[in-house]
């Protein structure tokens, strides 16, 4: 089953993904605006998060001041039944009544942070994909990628208090990095936009890789 052909859906669902720093949040706003600039209706959501129930979860996930921490498995976990509450609530509706829907992070940043990062087994995420999913996936994945020393120094001059994840160690984010990379070289559905030069040009190669990608769709 390939994505722009999962269950019956008459809407598109693009996902930004990368490491910290990369800009993902900005560029979302950039993509949503782009496709309401064309008539599409839009809607922008998150993961973690999305619904009030999943955001609550989101929080237990990036509090860094728990003096309980995650076991990997509990952390997985509660990855999914974010995802599965968020797909229930907020994706597959929207989905379904032909709105796009532009997510910061889908499954993909699961198999790179907890996957890549934390060394679980790919084949347990892929289980829990399936049983959430029912194979639904997105049909763009957008990788904002950057060398790990230019997203730390973007982390470090936002000066907000660093979340659980964004205090691992920079052989975590190796990880992470490289996971994502692997997966967005094995499947025609990502497209690697270079995250490193000014917001400008960055905006410029999404702009164009939504007008290859999005054209065909409308």
């Amino acid at each position: 089953m390939s994505a722009g052909d999962i269950e019956h859906r008459s809407g598109r669902f693009i996902t930004l993904e990368g490491g910290e720093g990369v800009g993902k949040t900005t560029n979302v706003t950039f993509v949503c605006d782009w496709l309401t600039a064309r008539g599409i209706e839009v809607v922008r959501t998150r993961e973690p998060g999305g619904t009030p129930g999943a955001e609550a979860i989101r929080e237990l996930l990036l509090d860094p001041t728990r003096e309980e921490a995650w076991s990997d498995d509990a952390e997985l976990l509660l990855v999914f039944a974010a995802r599965a509450q968020h797909l229930a609530e907020r994706i597959r509706p929207a989905l379904d009544r032909g709105a796009w829907v532009v997510c910061d992070r889908f499954t993909d940043a699961t198999f790179a942070y907890q996957g890549g990062g934390r060394g679980v087994d790919l084949e347990r995420i892929r289980t829990l994909e399936t049983l959430v999913q029912n194979g639904l996936q997105p049909d763009l994945t957008l990788l904002l990628d950057v060398p790990l020393s230019v997203a730390a120094q973007r982390v470090a001059g936002r000066g907000a208090q660093l979340d659980r994840f964004e205090r691992e160690r920079d052989t975590f984010f190796e990880a992470v990095r490289a996971t994502y990379r692997s997966r967005a070289e094995a499947d025609a559905r990502f497209a690697i936009i270079d995250a490193s030069p000014s917001l400008e040009r960055v905006q410029c190669a999404i702009a164009q890789c939504l007008e290859q990608r999005v054209a065909a769709w409308l």
